[in-house]
């Protein structure tokens, strides 16, 4: 079995280490559509993570705001937020897809571009 080594740029790792732990968190207590939808999230997110490893910071900077995002939601009660939020995490990450020029996982997402706020920004997202 022949391959190339892999260039793995030091944020990366931790990035895609989130968005699988914060997955596996999730497996325990979603079933259905919402675990469906957050795994159709994870792998989006892993491949802009990776996609993006040579990237401008830029464009990187915005892969790891919609990471955190995914990741970072929580409830006042420590809970994990509901498949509304989720279905914002969605809009974040087909946003920040769409501005990368990554149209195509938007199919993944079940998203078309005309679905998307285009006055949210991922920056701001994190702020709601």
């Amino acid at each position: 079995m022949t391959g190339e080594p892999r260039h793995v740029e030091p944020g990366t790792d931790v990035l895609i280490r989130k968005v699988d732990s914060h997955l596996a968190t999730l497996r325990g207590g979603l079933h259905g559509p919402e675990l469906e939808l957050a795994e159709r999230l994870a792998r989006c997110l892993r491949e802009l993570v990776v996609s993006t490893a040579q990237a401008s910071a830029a464009d990187r900077g915005q892969v790891r705001v919609a990471v955190h995002y995914f990741v970072l939601r929580r409830e006042s009660r420590g809970r994990l937020l509901s498949m509304r939020s989720l279905a914002v995490a969605e809009r974040v990450v087909a946003k920040v897809a769409r501005q990368l020029g990554r149209v195509d996982l938007l199919t993944e997402l079940h998203l078309e571009s005309a679905d998307l706020d285009d006055a949210l920004t991922p920056g701001d997202a994190l702020l709601r």
